[in-house]
């Protein structure tokens, strides 16, 4: 069913920075459908909004019934409740860890510099919904924005006809969110990001999608924030060996493909005759999945197996990629975690796999897709504050830097800057 690559074939990195260009290319020709619903909304507001999500999920209604919601979470399955209390204690209490401290410095002149951390003002969570829904990511989102102090925090959630899931409305309540709206897509990043006259636009969206969500999201970015990192389809990195278990191997890979058809699924091992057996796993165990189309097309058309000769070669190739949810199921995992520098998450050994970091160990799941784990991290506290700097400098402090300030500013021809600090200078 999955592709398989030898490290050892000539032009095996040619073959597998092709399959990873692959499906990124397939995100950006997204982008072009997108920018057209974005335009749309900008200038027509609510009126495009409906029609997208008439045409999309069936949906007539942009802000659902609050009796109706009250009335759905009222439904829900006690032992349901109980999960999402239990994952919301431990993600709280793990993103409680994360706060900042302000930081404040006097120099010998008596100048006095502040780094505070301000809290953003509006952020707006997209929570995956109409074919599958997700209490899970509204937990992730909302709970750092909570800790961070953000005062309005909306939910986007795409319903089907309507209706949004009571695990998910139960979620937002218990993270105080009371602006939710029953949209998604590509029109309702557009109409949290300029507004329409049912919805007031916010200052920064955060929240996995699909691939024209997150292509959605890059265009807006600048007129409104977005998080430093992609958070688009899923994607996970296995590392196996000899002693690796096949079956629960399978389902891992299985449980991430059953994400999104452009989800990503590699499966690293020196030994060949385990990744065979995987693939055969695979097939087994596929066919009683609920979402098994789904997890088939991701695996056929994007599921990489790959063979590698040696642990450097193992790192060099993770680090290539940059996965989003990385599995060291190793025996000697200690030997090469320190030399992986780009990974979204980490699950150590073979019993820390991603499935429960998506729920309730504590650490966030909403984590850097398409490689951009090379230079970014996943959700944070840190995500819902701006950092200002305060100066204050003393007349004596004033004195004694201007001069080399002026040295400077006139060294790269910027002489207004020169003269601001010159008429300040006490006369001689």
């Amino acid at each position: 069913m999955i592709k398989i690559l030898n490290s050892e074939i000539k032009n095996f990195d040619r073959d597998l920075d092709s399959l990873l260009s692959k499906r990124k290319n397939k995100f950006k020709l997204n982008s072009i459908s997108v920018i057209k619903i974005i335009k749309d909304v900008k200038k027509n507001g609510d009126k495009a909004v409906l029609k997208y999500e008439k045409r999309f999920s069936k949906n007539k209604i942009i802000k659902p019934n609050l009796k109706k919601m009250n009335k759905s979470i009222q439904s829900l399955d006690v032992n349901i409740k109980n999960a999402i209390d239990l994952a919301y204690n431990r993600i709280y209490k793990f993103h409680s860890l994360q706060k900042f401290k302000n930081i404040s410095y006097t120099d010998k002149f008596k100048n006095k510099l502040e780094y505070k951390y301000v809290p953003i003002e509006s952020v707006a969570i997209y929570v995956p919904g109409s074919t599958a829904s997700y209490p899970s990511s509204v937990l992730m989102n909302a709970i750092p924005a909570l800790i961070a102090g953000v005062k309005r925090i909306v939910m986007i959630n795409p319903g089907s006809k309507g209706k949004l899931n009571p695990a998910v409305l139960y979620a937002a309540r218990k993270c105080k969110i009371k602006e939710i709206y029953s949209i998604g897509g590509p029109s309702a990043i557009a109409a949290v990001s300029y507004g329409t006259k049912k919805i007031k636009k916010v200052d920064k969206i955060v929240g996995p999608g699909n691939s024209f969500v997150a292509a959605a999201k890059r265009e807006v970015f600048g007129d409104v924030g977005i998080e430093s990192m992609t958070a688009g389809p899923s994607e996970i990195t296995i590392v196996c060996d000899k002693f690796s278990n096949p079956e629960w191997l399978a389902s891992d890979l299985i449980a991430q493909a059953e994400h999104d058809n452009l989800a990503q699924c590699i499966l690293i091992s020196k030994d060949k005759s385990m990744l065979e057996k995987v693939n055969k796993e695979i097939n087994k165990q596929i066919k009683d999945l609920s979402r098994s189309q789904i997890a088939k097309n991701s695996l056929i058309n994007n599921g990489i197996l790959i063979k590698m000769s040696s642990d450097k070669k193992i790192i060099e190739i993770v680090n290539k990629i940059a996965p989003e949810h990385l599995e060291l199921n190793i025996k000697n995992y200690k030997n090469i975690v320190k030399k992986i520098k780009n990974a979204g998450s980490i699950c150590l050994g073979k019993y820390a796999v991603m499935a429960m970091t998506d729920y309730n160990v504590g650490s966030n799941h909403v984590l850097p897709t398409n490689s951009s784990a090379r230079y970014s991290s996943g959700i944070s506290v840190n995500e819902f504050y701006k950092r200002i700097s305060y100066i204050n400098l003393s007349k004596k402090g004033f004195q004694s830097l201007g001069p080399s300030v002026i040295t400077l500013s006139n060294y790269e021809g910027l002489s207004g800057h020169a003269k601001s600090v010159e008429k300040r200078i006490r006369r001689k």
